[in-house]
């Protein structure tokens, strides 16, 4: 995929074939492999006709069975379970929320096998109110996300439900997911995010995004230059708290069950570099592509799809400002993005969301399948479809499951630095991700690599996330962390900080695997690009290309790279993207060459 990837980013015209890639999918009701004809439209009952011995046809729906991983089970009835019964389905619930780390989906009457049998009014009713006691019993609140009728030769109607079991969180352990807003300047993606976490309607010149805005030339332009991030959270019942008067991010943060925050990357060619170290440092879970309907696919658009599919970020799209369209001008946006997803390059299957019970698929097919790429059209002036949006948002699954994240919180302590402030009364603040480890107020870590390849001790005061007090910090969370008098000149954007007991490869010079996605020339030695690997962002030459006199677009090569400023700490395997002017190209570190001798933490007086 890495190498067609490059079609995305040279100068192409947004009318790619669409007979290479796999047919949209509109979805039908959410039940079966492939939405089948015999399918719900919308929000219409589905009468799927079959009996109890009836062997499924083409056009059954059915789930795919029963797996004995992850967060969805699977129950064809609960009713009147004895008491050993019951602590046995207890039990079965705290795996399942487990696995899905805090957020469980129940399918009432499904077999195990997958097949809808479905149950009676009454049945249906008691099965329901026997989830609620298992939940109350594991501190968890449930949701019926949908119900569906499918009909038998009997005249009695046999139901299914769909329910979304949320545990309330303790000690501020809501579910976390980061969501990177990407799209070409004026899409409307920062008046998008305004509505969405404020619940106030857009007026159509923009009033909803001045408090997303950092700087004064952001209001005065409309244009976003730096990383500003917003959150919205749902409760454990799937509503969303953040609508009331004044509602700070700590009241939000104490209320939440799950959160979504939204990095808001800048749109303008000439902030790229800003956008990309929002994309490789932050880690984001999904990316949400901006388009105007009016505008369709122009400027940089085709470019953070590209860069999105590189760094291998599952992607949604929104196209916004339908209200200023036709409906053919809307229709013609979305084929126009059918086009370029169905493309080799990308290989996508669209899903256009048209209604509450599409939005439910989109959210469990996407974090199943890579390749699905809902699109969702919407208006923060008229609101149109934006209750589909936050359907979605409250519904999508984190796509790592629980024992991954333990495996990250037992390992040592490595937190990169992505932001430096200087509060007042508070001091040093650096802003970052937590990539492994636990992080606790007064522990002892050290922070470089300096332009010599040191690294100085320092000790983490108070803690904030999402700009609430926080006192443990877990492994892929975001925080800012205070350093009280710590001189803030040693820091730099890139550091990290690591546990003592780590023994960080600093380099001056790595070996990556890459492919050049596209360059207007040849690529050799001597050449310098902007690196970027992870939250590492600086100018690098190239030393060698191994095999290889000159590299085109769209070749491979393995390519020594030479910092030209300091040494940076990196590991082996982390994704690298490295651009030039309209050069640009991918790939992943293969080899360090790390520094000679490795500086101690120095002891000096540094936090006095």
């Amino acid at each position: 995929m890495d190498a067609r990837v490059s079609e995305l980013f040279g100068s192409g015209n947004g009318h790619g074939s669409g007979s290479h890639g796999a047919s949209s999918v509109k979805p039908g009701n959410g039940y079966g492999v492939a939405p089948k004809k015999a399918c719900v439209k919308h929000n219409k009952k589905s009468k799927a006709r079959f009996s109890r011995n009836f062997k499924p046809s083409n056009n059954t729906p059915y789930l795919p069975p029963e797996a004995e991983e992850g967060n969805i089970e699977y129950k064809l009835k609960l009713v009147n379970p004895t008491q050993y019964r019951f602590e046995h389905l207890a039990t079965q619930m705290k795996w399942r929320l487990q696995e899905g780390r805090g957020e469980a989906v129940y399918q009432i009457g499904v077999e195990d096998n997958g097949m809808l049998v479905g149950l009676s009014e009454d049945d249906m009713r008691t099965s329901l109110k026997t989830l609620h006691r298992l939940a109350e019993k594991v501190g968890a609140d449930i949701a019926v996300l949908r119900e569906r009728e499918v009909d038998y030769d009997s005249d009695v109607p046999r139901m299914i439900a769909e329910v979304l079991i949320r545990k309330v969180p303790d000690d501020q352990q809501f579910l976390d997911l980061r969501v990177a807003v990407l799209g070409n300047v004026d899409s409307g993606k920062s008046t998008l995010l305004g509505v969405l976490t404020q619940g106030e309607l857009d007026n159509g010149r923009g009033r909803a995004r001045l408090n997303l805005f950092r700087h004064l030339h952001e209001i005065q332009t409309g244009r976003t230059s730096s990383i500003s991030f917003e959150i919205l959270g749902f409760n454990s019942k799937g509503e969303v708290v953040n609508y009331s008067e004044s509602r700070t991010a700590e009241e939000i943060c104490e209320s939440a069950s799950k959160m979504i925050t939204f990095i808001d990357l800048a749109g303008h060619h000439k902030y790229l570099k800003t956008t990309i170290f929002g994309l490789t440092s932050y880690c984001p879970d999904f990316a949400m592509l901006v388009v105007s309907a009016n505008t369709g696919i122009a400027g940089t658009t085709r470019e953070h799809l590209g860069l999105a599919m590189a760094l291998k970020v599952p992607i949604f799209i929104v196209i916004s400002k339908v209200d200023l369209c036709t409906r053919a001008t809307v229709e013609r946006t979305v084929r126009q993005l059918e086009r370029v997803l169905k493309q080799p390059g990308c290989n996508k299957v669209p899903m256009i969301v048209s209604s509450t019970d599409d939005a439910v698929t989109a959210a469990q097919q996407f974090a199943q399948s890579p390749n699905i790429t809902p699109i969702f059209t919407c208006s923060s002036v008229s609101g149109d479809s934006l209750d589909l949006l936050k359907v979605f948002f409250n519904i999508i699954p984190p796509l790592s499951n629980s024992k991954e994240q333990e495996e990250l919180m037992q390992q040592l302590t490595e937190f990169q630095v992505d932001e430096i402030y200087t509060v007042p009364e508070v001091g040093t603040v650096v802003g970052g991700t937590l990539y492994s480890g636990i992080c606790r107020e007064g522990d002892h870590l050290v922070v470089g690599p300096t332009d010599s390849g040191q690294f100085h001790k320092l000790t983490i005061g108070s803690i904030q996330r999402n700009r609430s007090a926080c006192r443990v910090l877990r492994a892929g969370q975001a925080a800012t962390l205070a350093l009280g008098n710590f001189d803030r000149s040693l820091l730099r954007k890139g550091m990290v900080m690591v546990s003592p007991e780590m023994d960080p490869t600093i380099c001056w010079m790595f070996e990556a695997e890459i492919v050049l996605l596209f360059h207007a020339k040849t690529f050799h030695k001597g050449f310098q690009v902007t690196v970027h690997i992870g939250n590492v962002r600086q100018t690098a030459t190239v030393e060698a290309v191994y095999g290889k006199e000159e590299l085109r677009t769209g070749e491979k090569a393995v390519v020594l790279f030479k910092f030209i400023k300091h040494p940076e700490y990196l590991k082996v395997g982390a994704k690298v993207l490295f651009r030039q002017g309209v050069t640009k190209g991918i790939g992943h570190v293969t080899k360090l060459q790390p520094i000679a001798q490795y500086q101690p933490p120095q002891s000096e007086d540094d936090e006095a």
